[in-house]
């Protein structure tokens, strides 16, 4: 068993979620979080099976995460 890092995103529509430190783009979705967070893991299990362990080795592991608001001048 591996810990991973998911990030569940609300949005009007829905949920997004995607993990953090897995090489590729792994995303899940769902009208609940729950739904987007088995939905992601699914995914997850998905990409390992086709592209190897590898995927979840090639970067060090994510010891925390932060969500923060800055502002920005464009």
């Amino acid at each position: 068993m591996r810990q991973i890092k998911i990030i569940v995103e609300k949005h009007p529509d829905g949920y997004v979620a995607y993990p953090l430190g897995i090489k590729g783009v792994v995303v899940g979705e769902g009208d609940t979080f729950e739904e987007a967070l088995a939905d992601v893991k699914s995914a997850i299990k998905f990409h390992v099976e086709s592209f190897g362990s590898e995927v979840l080795e090639s970067q060090p592991p994510v010891l925390e995460a932060f969500v923060t608001d800055t502002a920005l001048e464009i």
